[in-house]
């Protein structure tokens, strides 16, 4: 009984895509094993570039780092929204029964296939006030998704999630693998880091 492990993150590679006006992603190979005998590889990155969790602290006055909080806020049972073909990702009644307390949900827009296009960052869409209170009522852990913010200026959105503990999981990617799963686990750990953020390497685990 293989447990299928499927990945939900982007690649870091050099130059990868960022947020428009945050800095660029540097990653270099600084040794090499002919002439080092070793190779070696530096990366300078922004913790919101690519796969990464917010945490409260990234946009309230919480003082924790993301390295203080419990490991056990980003495991959870997760369960996929359906969010395709929607400029607004509204609350559906069929909601009520698929999110459960305690859970981390993902939102499938499709909006995976433009990373990397000023269409990814400028017109994505956008989660409703609504719904957003919905997710909070229901006290799930995090809300992942495959675009690069859940909301734009002034982020009345992140403000609300995070101000109520929900991490936010941006620019995820496959989740269309998850439509059919019937039960699965999501697995996005942040690094140990004394940030704000944490670029994360985040997975599916179909049970």
């Amino acid at each position: 009984n293989s447990k299928k492990l499927i990945d939900l993150s982007h690649e870091i590679c050099d130059n990868m895509p960022v947020y428009p006006g945050d800095p660029k992603t540097n990653l270099n190979q600084i040794n090499f094993l002919r002439e080092d005998r070793y190779n070696n590889h530096k990366l300078e990155i922004c913790m919101h570039a690519g796969t990464h969790i917010d945490s409260p602290m990234h946009m309230t006055d919480c003082n924790q780092y993301i390295s203080d909080l419990p490991l056990a806020s980003f495991i959870g049972e997760g369960c996929v929204l359906d969010a395709r073909y929607q400029e607004e990702i509204k609350m559906k009644p069929e909601y009520e029964t698929l999110v459960r307390e305690g859970s981390i949900v993902l939102l499938y827009t499709g909006f995976d296939k433009y990373y990397g296009t000023r269409e990814y960052f400028e017109n994505h869409p956008c989660i409703d006030t609504k719904l957003c209170k919905f997710l909070i009522e229901k006290k799930i852990k995090m809300v992942g998704m495959d675009i690069p913010s859940p909301d734009r200026y002034p982020y009345e959105i992140h403000r609300l999630l995070l101000n109520n503990n929900i991490h936010i999981l941006e620019n995820l990617t496959n989740l269309d693998l998850l439509l059919k799963a019937e039960k699965f686990e999501v697995i996005a750990f942040p690094l140990k880091i004394r940030a704000d953020a944490s670029i994360s390497r985040a997975v599916a685990r179909i049970i």
